[in-house]
């Protein structure tokens, strides 16, 4: 078996995020010969039920012995106190965690006092937190998944079905100094289900200009499948102006008599690059404004986790 070859060693092992081979990850790890020399460890994966499925059980000694990784993906559930702290021997630069589901009785979560040790270790790792088909851990974002001390660099949420005020605000209070790059994707035909005001607080508080304003490394913001207003994307683009790389918007509430070619050139003006709203025919054919299936979503998924997976 490839695992098991001593010359040429394996360096990368990547489940592809494939369900069932994710469940086999411990006996794929046992079985390298050579665990040391590898550098990247894949093992989060795209849920075929995100409420009902298996629990990867992952002995920590077998990662302890990947002594050169440097970057680990995982789901949410297979993470533990005792795994965070033995990964701290290891020179990781990038960790991925994937949520779907969240059940107390399965997985007991990771304290606060684990992420705070963790971050004073790693002082500067990236760490990806995304959120797929998660409709009932979006609402429970900060309070059972962030909380305190977890050093989110990057946050995706991705078609949870509800955009949730309080994930968007709490991630910015709980991450001001860490967050970078942050995506809250649907697709565009959801969007009569979601009430703009769900990122509205009751002091009418736009939660991505707060984030803006807080997050002091912001360097991206992505939102399709959510009506974005005008005002409050010129006041993200004052906030953080050339430090933006990228804001990427899909949908705009534009107010009667709006001059859109106004708004662009301010855009431009604040942002030091060509913006432009996108349209639907610019879009993967997830975030479209019909009728959108499963595999395309899935793919869109995939296809980001993938990318999230460069060092």
């Amino acid at each position: 078996m490839w695992l098991s070859r001593k010359n040429q060693p394996c360096q990368t092992l990547d489940l592809g995020a494939i369900e069932a081979l994710t469940y086999y990850g411990h006996d794929f790890l046992k079985a390298m010969a050579k665990p040391q020399e590898l550098l990247q460890l894949t093992l989060a994966s795209i849920k075929y039920d995100p409420n009902h499925y298996p629990i990867l059980e992952l002995d920590t000694t077998l990662l302890q012995k990947c002594a050169s990784l440097q970057l680990l993906s995982l789901d949410y559930d297979t993470l533990s106190d005792e795994l965070l702290h033995t990964i701290q021997v290891l020179p990781l630069r990038k960790l991925l965690v994937v949520v779907h589901g969240l059940d107390r009785d399965e997985h007991a979560g990771v304290s606060d006092a684990a992420w705070a040790n963790f971050s004073m270790h790693f002082t500067s790792i990236e760490v990806v937190l995304t959120l797929v088909y998660a409709y009932e851990a979006v609402e429970l974002l900060v309070s059972r998944i962030v909380g305190d001390h977890m050093p989110v660099t990057h946050i995706r949420i991705l078609f949870c079905e509800f955009m949730c005020h309080d994930a968007v605000d709490g991630m910015s209070i709980a991450n001001s100094d860490t967050l970078r790059s942050i995506y809250y994707i649907d697709s565009g035909h959801n969007r009569g289900h979601h009430n703009s005001n769900y990122l509205s607080n009751i002091r009418g508080q736009d939660a991505f200009v707060m984030l803006a304003w807080r997050c002091k490394q912001l360097e991206e913001i992505v939102v399709h499948g959510h009506p974005m207003d005008p005002h409050n994307l010129l006041g993200i683009a004052r906030l953080r102006s050339r430090q933006l790389r990228r804001v990427e918007v899909s949908q705009i509430n534009w107010p009667n008599g709006e001059a859109q070619y106004a708004f662009n050139d301010e855009m431009y003006k604040l942002l030091g690059q060509r913006w432009t709203l996108l349209k639907y025919d610019q879009l993967p054919a997830a975030l479209g404004d019909g009728p959108v299936y499963c595999e395309e979503r899935d793919k869109f998924v995939y296809e980001l986790l993938r990318r999230d997976l460069t060092l």
